[in-house]
């Protein structure tokens, strides 16, 4: 028999790596990784917290897009759009409803665009909306007005327009079939002059209204359309880079950008070329490249279906402005994700929804790389369809087509790149970070019921309630979003039975002062196996005995541990004291237990954290002893 082996787990820093790495014991994230973590978010200095709950918000009519808008300093807004309306939360409070013109099939497809003062909604069926709060706090939704808006030439060179006068109402002429349903209400140029369908009588006629007097009548080939409108689609993407409103592809012109004029973000006229009008160009390349979306970072960025590209110019102006193909990824086309700024670095998702990428700038290279973030974890990401980042807990989160939550910690001055994955009694459908706090909407009940909820520190459960009373009382309502289930109960501090909620209410006994009451959510972590614990220089072969293990804990209430015969609760005080007698103290230190029996199978852990007490478990490192007997 071999000699004792000591091991210690200080980190878990490379977080749940991939179930096709079992075999790479000589990866360096093998030492700092993990084979599965549930439930648990990575800190970026290695440890394992639980978790927290998720507060129970409101109950929404039906699928919803999350939106986070910063007006004004320091203050930021949640936009819920569902469909046809727009509701809009500061806090937990509801403070305005709108009517609004989308659909529940357009929301996947919606972008938004951030300004100073007002918030665009783009979908390439819908007319730009804008969102917008005026100073005595309404709130309002309207079509965004441009003041000159692109103009493009869709029919081939030799087709020609003829106007029956010169001003008031005419009739369109077209030598060749021009004329769309949608064309009603937009703007046609004849020789740089401007006039409104108001009729479409044929592909070849149309009645129209003069808004600046033609030169004349005579049939003309100097002629263009709005580059959006009804019969053209709308604009897919947006962003404001260096003062100017960019806007990228749309229906009918998907590789082309749109860049207003400086400091007039409604103005797209082309006007001579001076260096603050407008510019507009296509990408050109030897593959199809719909634009997704374009982002405002180091450079302009444009991230198309097939590529990303890098529009530069110091400041951009037509005669300065450059577009250079970087990288080769490819955005999604089935719904919209935004990019998002991850320390400097532009973070999306890859178009087969397998990867999620960094897409940074190298100052070497003079040009823009993308890192594949999830290539340890690539089991984690399943087509991603929300995306958000919190700053403070420089968390990553996305919610996947299965329900489930991805949570990468990225602290790159760390090295620190760590998947875990979040579950819930339902999916995760929506995600949005609004001043620190990351919001979620979560499909329950087995589909067909959406709520609004919220990450809170310190809550333990999951579409919870959390209040407290002047005395002890055993009745609490306000529960009928959980009408019918059994929900896990904190009651000061302490975990009780499980409680059935009959008309919105549940009752304790004894009475409680504080209570937390929600959906139980179930922590696991358990390590890579044991491959690589045999002395160095030796391959193990025989089974695997280990002696104690020594968990080192920070502000813990509860842990349960699996040593081989099941998870089992560990008491922080005398075994003779009852956990309902009285809330547990957090604990801070090291806890030991003793091993059970010999392993013969190679890929099973050496020990499991696991359980679903609502308290806290931060683990900071576990020690392992081991024996082998080859």
């Amino acid at each position: 028999m071999a000699s004792p082996i000591r091991r210690a787990k200080t980190s878990f820093a490379a977080g749940e790596l991939a179930p096709e790495l079992l075999g790479r014991g000589d990866l360096r994230a093998w030492e700092n990784g993990a084979r599965r973590l549930r439930n648990v978010f990575l800190q970026p200095t290695g440890g394992v917290t639980r978790r927290p709950g998720l507060r129970f918000v409101a109950e929404l009519p039906g699928p919803a897009r999350l939106i986070a808008f910063e007006h004004g300093p320091g203050q930021t807004w949640l936009l819920v759009l569902t469909a046809g309306a727009l509701s809009v939360f500061l806090g937990d409070a509801k403070v305005a409803e709108l009517a609004a013109p989308w659909s529940e099939a357009m929301l996947p497809q919606i972008a938004p665009a951030q300004g100073a003062e007002a918030l665009l909604l783009l979908h390439p069926a819908m007319p730009p909306q804008q969102v917008t709060r005026d100073a005595s706090g309404a709130w309002s939704l309207a079509p965004f007005a441009f003041t000159r808006e692109p103009f493009h030439r869709f029919a081939p060179a030799g087709v020609t327009l003829a106007p029956s006068a010169t001003s008031g109402a005419v009739t369109l002429t077209a030598s060749a079939p021009v004329f769309l349903a949608g064309h009603v209400g937009a703007r046609f140029r004849l020789g740089g002059r401007r006039v409104l369908v108001t009729a479409v009588a044929s592909p070849l006629s149309a009645a129209a209204t003069v808004e600046e007097p033609l030169d004349g009548s005579a049939a003309t080939a100097d002629w263009d359309e709005a580059a959006f409108s009804a019969a053209r689609g709308w604009p897919v993407s947006a962003c404001f880079h260096q003062e100017r409103l960019v806007l990228g592809g749309s229906r009918d012109l998907p590789n082309r950008l749109w860049m207003s004029r400086t400091g007039a973000p409604a103005d797209f006229d082309l006007g001579g070329g001076l260096d603050d009008e407008a510019i507009a160009f296509g990408l050109v390349s030897d593959q199809a490249d719909a634009i997704r979306a374009v982002f405002s970072g180091r450079h302009l960025q444009v991230f198309t279906s097939g590529a990303e590209w890098m529009v530069t110019g110091e400041p951009l102006t037509p005669a300065s402005v450059r577009i250079h193909r970087q990288t080769r990824v490819g955005s999604p086309t089935d719904r919209q994700v935004p990019p998002v700024d991850v320390d400097g670095a532009t973070v999306f998702v890859a178009r087969g929804g397998r990867a999620v990428c960094e897409f940074a700038y190298t100052e070497v290279a003079d040009s823009y790389q993308a890192n594949d973030l999830a290539l340890l974890a690539r089991h984690l990401v399943l087509a991603p369809v929300a995306m958000c980042y919190d700053r403070a807990q420089r968390l990553l989160h996305l919610a996947m087509a299965d329900g489930a939550l991805g949570t990468l910690t990225l602290y790159r001055a760390e090295q620190v790149t760590a998947w875990t994955r979040q579950e819930t009694d339902g999916a995760f459908r929506a995600l949005a970070e609004a001043d620190g706090t990351v919001w979620a909407v979560v499909e329950r009940h087995g589909g067909g019921r959406f709520f609004l909820e919220r990450f809170e520190p310190g809550l333990g459960l999951d579409a919870a309630l959390a209040a407290e009373a002047a005395a002890p009382q055993a009745g609490w309502s306000g529960l009928a979003h959980l009408e019918g289930r059994t929900v896990g109960v904190l009651a000061d501090g302490a975990v009780r039975a499980p409680a059935l909620v009959l008309d919105g209410a549940v009752t304790l006994d004894p009475p409680a002062r504080a209570v937390q009451i929600g959906l139980p959510f179930r922590h696991l972590i358990e390590p890579l196996p044991p491959d690589v614990l045999a002395p160095t220089g030796a391959a193990r072969t025989g089974p695997v005995r280990l002696v104690a293990a020594t968990f080192r804990l920070l502000g813990t209430a509860a842990l349960a541990v699996d040593l081989g015969g099941g998870a089992q609760p560990v008491p922080f005080r005398r075994l003779d004291t009852p956990l309902l007698d009285a809330p547990p103290a957090p604990f801070t230190g090291d806890v030991t237990l003793r091993g059970l029996g010999w392993r013969r199978d190679s890929l099973e852990p050496l020990w499991r954290v696991e359980g679903d007490a609502p308290l806290p478990l931060t683990l900071l490192s576990v020690t392992t002893e081991t024996r082998t007997n080859d």
